[in-house]
């Protein structure tokens, strides 16, 4: 039996090594200007969070943030706590509006004051608002929408700043069209005044402090009504890009919008009830209805129907279920009706999992996101460092008009926020990752979608992963002069304490032939060989080639049986006694029908492939020749696949590893990617795989490649945009061209761009 028992052995380790490899992926922050903030959020509104969880000494707690839009709020919240001691950490989550803190104990209200001081509006969970199971989770709800502001006040302004322009092309008195911009400019820019305020007061140029300096310029320059317009239209251009960043925010609202609010849940009466989802609890039993949306995960008792499953795994044909199987919440079920016992609570289902996961994957900066933070924060002091020698040195030293080079450093400094540059990153990462969530590929950060389009080699375990992992018995021959019938009671015994698939496949032929079992003492299994243990006193072994070989039973004649049957994609389990083997078992597995597309399909995208398996050399040669994989390795222990990762990499290949998520562990560790297979419903692989797929489908794999090499494309592009429109408008207005709405107008509509073009991926 290969590898028996690996499964428990040799991967309870997993959640440890990957850890240690997402550390390499820790968050990396930069504060950076970028666009304003949205609306205050009203202070009453119910947090979603979770409450205050202990770190060693130090408390994390995480604390929802209305106004957190972007890099222009972290920037100020990290000058703040940079002066505070008791902050030991900051984790910023901009797209979930989430700041997580780790702080001294006692020091929350210091820094729910210092977020106030701020003009922000802090929201922590009450302590008993969620389950202990929780406090290691951010929220799986939908972010909160923002506070409306009045469209009047807006209205007013863009009245009062069109009437002011009139008045000075009707040659009005002066005073009337000062007196209407001043309006326009205290109906819609007061807010922008006070936010350039506070940010100023603390040291940061962001673009509230840009925009207050820039308007203040031109009212002092009695610029009137350019100072009224430029204020109109940037509290226009935050309204359309709040809406745009707002959809990228909610990328994967859909998902969870995909349950229902209550399921029919059986009673102690035996009566069906509506009842609400965090009221139902484990083992309660659900009835779902044709047409109706899965509620909670669960496993079918009665009945069966036909499931839509697509929202999970993005297939795109309903999933047979009868009794026993496993249904998922946020699944749709199609014509029949079945009742289903609850294997997972409302917090803690499949889809609230994936939600999860996609969330923290949001908060984590892929290298492109930080290089672009990096830049912006020498960006902006660059530019408002140019902007100043504009207005001084002409009119200081070569004569120039001062009104004419101060109105052109007023130009640049709205030119100086990188906004666009800032938010081009998240928003692209965003979407690429809501779109692979959509397809039924969970990755769990932008750093991994960045390096799947760099992925040279691709490594896959086989039981469970090429092939089915369902083998069965095909043959058994005695090959000593034992009892057939005691043999067979002996290995199925001896299997029947093995999770391993080939295991699991002699002791179901067993049963099917009535073959009875006997205790078994000093169980042993031996990690990608087989297992050991004693049966009324005599010790037994059942295991592959390889293990016969450790132990010396292996002979000419027994080697040329084993090896015509490894030939023909076998795999052979010995059972064996202290002197010679007794029996052979033949078990055979099947290849999936999609292997051989999705290792075409990753040729095509130049990557090649490579099988490590425990199975005896010959078996994975057969497996390998018949789905097209380009070098197979048989007898591969766990440190084996580990030590090929290893010297892959060491050549210079970027190397995946696709595994079951609970086998191979330190492989899947190892590898610059890691993929679990089958992650449905398995909790260990959705928390601990770089990327997981929701169902069996290797096809899903080019697929993330292809999607990529799409996102890569899409960065590109919205930093030479974002770049681009700045460098142009800064030649401009240099020139004597550029106008401040003119400015306004590249600064609002780079953003935009960006946000549209990295909207482009869901649509993928």
């Amino acid at each position: 039996m290969p590898h028996a028992h690996e499964a428990n052995a040799d991967r309870a380790e997993q959640p440890d090594a990957c850890a240690h490899k997402h550390q390499n992926h820790a968050h990396d922050h930069a504060g950076g200007g970028c666009c304003g903030a949205s609306a205050h959020a009203p202070a009453q509104l119910e947090a979603q969070l979770l409450p205050s969880e202990a770190l060693g000494g130090d408390v994390r707690t995480a604390i929802r943030i209305m106004q957190m839009d972007c890099p222009t709020e972290e920037a100020l919240i990290r000058k703040k706590f940079s002066r505070m001691p008791d902050v030991r950490g900051m984790e910023f989550n901009l797209m979930q509006r989430v700041l997580t803190v780790v702080h001294a104990p006692g020091a929350l209200d210091s820094i729910l004051a210092a977020l106030r001081s701020l003009d922000f509006t802090p929201e922590i969970a009450r302590p008993d608002s969620q389950s202990s199971q929780q406090a290691a989770k951010p929220p799986t709800q939908p972010v909160a929408p923002r506070q409306p502001r009045p469209w009047w006040p807006l209205a007013f302004a863009g009245v009062a700043a069109a009437a002011s322009e009139a008045a000075g092309w009707l040659g009005a008195p002066v005073w009337m069209a000062a007196g209407l911009a001043i309006i326009a400019i205290a109906s819609c820019g007061l807010t922008t005044y006070r936010k350039g305020w506070l940010a100023i007061r603390h040291g940061n140029l962001n673009i509230n402090a840009l925009m207050s300096i820039a308007v203040t310029g031109a009212l002092i320059l009695r610029q009137w009504p350019e100072a009224a317009m430029v204020m109109v239209l940037f509290t226009i251009a935050e309204l359309i890009e709040a809406k745009s960043l707002d959809r990228a925010r909610n990328a994967i609202q859909g998902l969870m919008q995909l349950t229902p609010e209550q399921a029919s849940v059986q009673q102690p009466d035996g009566t069906w009830r509506l009842t609400e989802l965090n009221a139902i609890a484990l083992g309660a039993l659900v009835r779902v209805r044709p047409g109706e949306r899965i509620a909670l995960d669960g496993e079918l008792v009665a009945g069966r129907s036909s499931v839509d499953q697509a929202p999970i795994t993005g297939e795109s044909l309903p999933v047979d279920k009868t009794v026993g199987d496993a249904v998922f919440a946020g699944t749709v079920n199609q014509t029949g009706s079945f009742d289903y016992r609850v294997t997972a609570v409302a917090s803690n289902t499949t889809l609230a999992r994936i939600i999860h996961a996609v969330e923290e994957a949001q908060g984590t900066k892929a290298p492109t996101q930080r290089f672009v933070d990096q830049f912006a924060r020498v960006y902006t002091p660059f530019v408002f460092a140019v902007a100043l020698a504009v207005a001084l040195v002409p009119p200081l030293f070569f004569g120039g008009m001062w009104q004419a080079w101060i109105y052109k450093a007023l130009v640049m400094l709205v030119i100086a926020c990188p906004c666009a540059l800032v938010i081009s990153t998240p928003v692209t990462i965003v979407s690429g990752l809501a779109a692979a969530a959509r397809k039924g590929i969970l990755i769990k950060g932008g750093a991994f979608l960045e390096q799947g389009r760099k992925l040279s080699r691709l490594a896959f375990d086989k039981t469970g992963t090429i092939t089915h992992g369902k083998p069965v018995q095909t043959e058994f021959v005695m090959l000593a002069d034992a009892d057939a019938a005691r043999c067979r009671t002996l290995a199925a015994s001896l299997a029947a304490r093995s999770d391993h698939p080939v295991s699991m496949a002699i002791a179901a032929a067993a049963k099917n032939d009535d073959v009875g079992n006997v205790t078994v003492d000093s169980f042993e299994a031996f990690a990608g060989r087989g297992v050991r243990g004693e049966i009324n006193g005599l010790t037994y072994w059942l295991g592959n080639h390889r293990l016969a070989e450790e132990l010396g039973r292996c002979s000419p004649s027994l080697e040329a049986r084993l090896d015509a049957l490894e030939r023909q994609g076998k795999t052979v389990v010995l059972l064996s006694d202290a002197r010679r083997v007794l029996a052979l078992f033949a078990v055979a597995d099947t290849v999936k029908e999609t292997s051989s597309t999705a290792i075409a399909e990753l040729h095509r995208v130049g990557v090649a492939t490579a099988m490590l398996t425990g199975d005896n050399p010959h078996t994975a040669a057969a497996i390998a020749q018949q789905v097209g994989i380009d070098e197979a390795r048989g007898n591969q222990l766990p440190q084996d696949k580990l030590d090929a990762i290893a010297q892959w990499s060491a050549e210079g290949a970027k190397i995946g590893m696709v595994g079951d998520g609970i086998n191979d562990a330190p492989a899947l560790a190892r590898a610059d990617i890691g993929f679990a297979m089958g992650a449905m419903g398995t909790g260990t692989a959705i928390e601990t795989a770089d990327v997981a797929l929701m169902d069996d489908d290797l096809r899903k794999i080019p697929l993330f490649i292809r999607l990529s090499n799409a996102t890569h494309a899409v960065l590109v592009q919205n930093i030479a945009l974002a770049l681009g429109i700045k460098s142009v408008f800064l030649v401009l207005t240099v020139m004597g061209l550029g106008t401040m709405w003119m400015a306004v107008f590249a600064d609002v509509g780079a953003s935009l761009l960006v946000v549209a073009n990295g909207l482009r991926l869901l649509r993928k």
